[in-house]
């Protein structure tokens, strides 16, 4: 059977994803216009302050990543069991997501409170970044917690077919983020000019909101799941427990070595001057406006294929995982030429050195080229393949390609050779091409379709 004869048309497999691709857009473009809004603010402070918090937010991703990485292992047992019509599993992974997410919460705000200055010479040498950093650091610890388990909640929700929590959240936290950024930085209504320090306040004030609107949804108006906190103080079942770990370790771990070799990525730039820092959080804002639409193709991947597999529909698995390539190459060409289009406008609304500019620039034209493959092997490994249960597989070329290949050349180029910026980008974002073509041989075989044991179990 020809590939184009397995692209699926009907129109119902489209209307489903739609109800989940729509609301993670739009909640993927608010969040990301907060994004830009708290880096312009933050910007118009200097080179020092843009570093600092970009250094800083590279320690609170490792948190985030691995919030996600919970929250994706969860997704591919939610999803498939909730194809598979057993509502009780599902409650019972939403209990001990939110224990592992609060225990990390903990452990990272410790972290961020205790030892913020140390945190911050990881990434530069630079005394006025980390002292500007510290301060970040400090405030922005009581954060983990509250986004651990908002990130849950929505998550949660999304896997069986309700994506519109994320986008509410999204919403609500969209108008305290840039209310409390413009506020505090700049000293407006009375309120002192706290500048960076402001902005890791806004950014506190907007988790908390977020949290509240989380909370509410699923306590009070949600008549899907109708969960209810008490399990969280349970030991979970050790069926459960063994499940999870054997699909969950390898989300883990992937997404947090994922935000390591991001944090690599800062480390080398940072060590190659605050200027190439600054370039390369410029580059990442417009990055993440341009391929927005990944996220939301990613999710509708995980969970229409995870439906699929649960319900033992493996065919349409299958024809899911090639439609949804193809909407991940239509996807990448946009965002390449968005990224063309906008990278030069972009890097005009900040008030950096003319030397910032110049590295911006190159490094725009570079990520033009990278992006198309960067939201393939997104699609393909970070919703295809893990909603089909291969998280194993999809772990293994995460690490072999990241810290195999595009750290020690990116490192190789960027702080031995001294080549240019273009050739600095495309040498820690290998990985992303590598991937691309790899997981495409992955789907053509079929051996990621894996059916969970959870969802196999008798309701």
């Amino acid at each position: 059977m020809r590939i184009q004869d397995k692209i699926i048309t009907d129109r119902e497999f489209y209307q489903k994803v739609m109800r989940i691709f729509i609301p993670v857009i739009l909640q993927s473009c608010i969040n990301q216009g907060v994004n830009m809004m708290d880096t312009i603010m933050v910007g118009s402070l200097g080179d020092v302050a843009i570093s600092a918090s970009s250094l800083a937010n590279q320690f609170y991703s490792f948190f985030n990543c691995l919030c996600m990485g919970v929250s994706g292992a969860g997704l591919i047992l939610t999803s498939q069991c909730w194809g598979a019509s057993r509502k009780s599993a599902v409650l019972r992974i939403f209990d001990l997501l939110l224990q592992l997410t609060v225990m990390f919460g903990i452990l990272f705000a410790v972290v961020s409170a205790a030892v913020p200055d140390k945190i911050m010479s990881l990434y530069c040498d630079d005394a006025d970044v980390i002292r500007e950093g510290t301060i970040y650091l400090r405030i922005t610890s009581l954060v983990y917690i509250p986004h651990g388990i908002s990130m849950v909640m929505a998550n949660v929700m999304r896997s069986v077919g309700n994506a519109r929590l994320g986008l509410y959240t999204s919403i609500f936290s969209f108008f305290v983020n840039i209310a409390g950024n413009y506020v505090l930085i700049f000293g407006k209504l009375g309120f002192p000019a706290m500048g960076l320090a402001g902005a890791a306040v806004g950014t506190l004030c907007a988790r908390v909101a977020e949290l509240i609107v989380c909370a509410v949804f699923v306590l009070k108006i949600d008549k899907i799941l109708l969960y209810r906190p008490a399990g969280i103080f349970k030991l979970p079942g050790k069926n459960l427990v063994h499940e999870f770990f054997r699909l969950g370790i390898p989300v883990i771990i992937g997404d947090f070595l994922l935000a390591l070799s991001a944090n690599a990525v800062s480390m080398i730039l940072g060590h190659m001057g605050k200027e190439f820092v600054s370039s390369y959080a410029i580059v990442q804002v417009i990055e993440r406006m341009c391929t927005i639409a990944s996220g939301g193709a990613a999710s509708a991947a995980g969970i229409m294929t995870g439906h699929a597999i649960g319900a033992k529909q493996y065919e349409k698995a299958q024809s899911a995982g090639f439609t949804f390539l193809l909407v991940g190459c239509g996807i990448g060409l946009v965002g390449s030429l968005l990224i063309l289009v906008l990278g030069e406008w972009s890097i005009s609304l900040y008030a950096v050195g003319e030397k910032t500019v110049e590295i911006a620039s190159s490094m725009m034209i570079a990520n033009s080229i990278i992006v198309i493959f960067q939201i393939i092997q997104s699609v393909m490994g970070k919703g295809v393949l893990r909603g089909g249960g291969d998280s194993k597989f999809v772990m293994i070329t995460d690490v072999v390609f990241q810290w195999c290949a595009s750290i020690p050349l990116g490192y190789l180029v960027g702080i031995y050779f001294h080549m240019s910026p273009f050739i600095v980008l495309l040498a820690v974002r290998l990985d992303y091409i590598i991937k691309a073509i790899i997981y495409m041989f992955r789907l053509r075989s079929g051996k990621w379709i894996k059916e969970t044991n959870i969802a196999r179990e008798p309701s």
